[in-house]
């Protein structure tokens, strides 16, 4: 069976990216707990600091689901909104090669 790979692009305004930052390393944890979850990364482009990047993998498309279900994603979601820049991009993967 073909793992998923989450690519989910995060953009804080200019004035909230310590916030956005916070909010994003607190569900860190928690999700790397998740049953399915094989890896699960936070990024900040170097060259844009208001873009973060998480590069997750899970085993498949239903610990997927059920990760974006989660306590601490739907709060941490409603606590970022308001400091957000655009809507987050969430695109789904599975590896060719």
């Amino acid at each position: 069976m073909e793992t998923v790979r989450v690519i989910a692009e995060i953009t804080a305004r200019a004035d909230k990216v310590a916030e956005v930052e916070m909010i994003l390393k607190k569900i860190i944890a928690p999700t790397r707990r998740e049953n399915g979850c094989l890896s699960y990364q936070l990024f900040r482009n170097n060259n844009h600091g208001t873009e973060f990047l998480f590069i997750e993998e899970w085993v498949d498309e239903k610990s997927v689901e059920a990760h974006f279900n989660t306590l601490h994603i739907q709060e941490a979601l409603n606590q970022a909104i308001p400091f957000l820049a655009k809507a987050p991009n969430i695109q789904k993967y599975t590896c060719l090669a």
